[in-house]
């Protein structure tokens, strides 16, 4: 769960650590630092997407990765990847494969931004509190909200999506 007194790195633009901070801080001052990102896959190709909880302190609402979070202080990327797949969506004990690192930027929310992906067709239990609701959709539906202007996709969402989009193989 979030609250504004958890400790995140800052880093640099490189992601290096250089220092801890608030979580209230980093996002009011708009400081690098570190999130995780996990796309479940189903057998069909569909992605599992989730509608972000309506008490998130940023992007409430908005379309984004089946799970994803911030990286506590002092914790890698795999590790937060398998932590956030259990707490947002019950989700245990799937192989969890590298896709892509973004750096830190406006885009991205000022988060250097790691994607795993797996795939699965487990009955998923969305936190409530995380979690608004879970939506699946097909590339080609994907392509058409990330055609869309406006903050229905979560900033680092919509970057993963270009990636994701630009990638020949899909």
């Amino acid at each position: 769960m979030q609250s504004p007194d958890e400790i995140f790195d800052v880093c640099d633009e490189y992601d290096r650590v250089i220092g801890q901070a608030r979580r209230a801080d980093v996002h009011a001052q708009k400081l690098l630092h570190r999130a995780v990102h996990i796309w479940v896959f189903l057998p069909d190709g569909r992605l599992v997407t989730q509608r972000r909880s309506a008490s998130k302190d940023e992007y409430p609402l908005a379309l984004t990765s089946s799970a994803s979070g911030h990286l506590d202080s002092g914790e890698d990327y795999q590790t937060a990847a398998v932590r956030e797949l259990g707490e947002e969506l019950g989700l245990r004990g799937v192989d969890l494969l590298f896709a892509v690192k973004l750096p830190a930027s406006p885009a991205t929310a000022f988060e250097h931004t790691v994607l795993y992906t797996t795939m699965s067709d487990a009955a998923l239990a969305p936190h409530t509190g995380e979690v608004a609701g879970l939506e699946i959709y097909s590339r080609s539906e994907l392509q058409a909200e990330l055609a869309r202007t406006g903050d229905n996709l979560s900033p680092p969402f919509r970057q993963l999506l270009v990636w994701w989009m630009s990638q020949s193989n899909g």
